[in-house]
């Protein structure tokens, strides 16, 4: 009974921070909203080291301000990064326009490797990317309400309603994530861009917070 009501209080902020999210009609915030928001109530941390995690943000900033400079305005490329590896979504004119983002991002100091998803197309409107907003959401709420999913291991991408997986998972977990969000409405095809992990290494992850809480317990 307590477990189904906090996942009905995750999913009621989750569903509040759409909102906002429509009208800022950007990934970004929707990120920010539902980090800031709801992932207290989730029971498991953030499966890269802290310092990756701190480098990502440096890479997504760095990434951002190159292509701001280097990218003309008809542009619009989103980037993401998760433990390194990063992705670039969005859309661009030309095939040397995707070229000059993938090498400007390889450029960047920290980065492992770039999937480059960008499409050749015209820019995205606003009515677009809000429901790209929606997407993410509303992937990110069906995570939290599935008992088998560790839903704050998982960063959703979604452009032109295409969702992109991104996480340190098992085979397994990220087949059931993709199914998962494949059977979210809205979504037209969803995109495994995991870095897998064994069955062995998730479960000593799982075991070294409880050693931890124990020994802080101890003194």
């Amino acid at each position: 009974m307590i477990k189904q009501s906090l996942s009905r209080v995750s999913r009621s902020l989750l569903v509040a921070g759409v909102c906002a999210a429509a009208v800022m009609s950007l990934q970004g915030c929707v990120e920010l909203l539902v980090g800031s928001a709801v992932v207290g109530t989730f029971a498991t941390a953030d499966r890269r080291t802290f310092g990756a995690q701190t480098e990502d943000k440096s890479i997504v900033v760095k990434g951002e301000l190159t292509l701001s400079k280097v990218l003309s305005d008809n542009t619009h490329v989103n980037v993401n990064s998760f433990n390194r590896h990063v992705l670039l979504t969005g859309e661009v004119p030309d095939q040397q326009t995707k070229d000059k983002a993938e090498n400007e991002l390889k450029a960047v100091e920290g980065v492992v490797s770039v999937i480059n998803e960008i499409q050749i197309a015209g820019t995205s409107n606003l009515t677009a990317r809000s429901n790209d907003a929606l997407i993410t959401t509303k992937v990110k709420a069906s995570f939290v309400d599935t008992k088998d999913l560790y839903a704050n291991s998982y960063k959703v991408v979604t452009e032109a309603s295409v969702v992109y997986l991104m996480g340190r998972v098992t085979q397994r977990e990220g087949e059931r994530a993709a199914d998962v969000a494949s059977s979210v409405s809205g979504v037209r095809k969803v995109v495994k861009v995991f870095e897998y992990m064994t069955e062995e290494e998730l479960k000593a992850l799982l075991v070294q917070p409880a050693k931890s809480e124990k020994s802080a317990e101890a003194k």
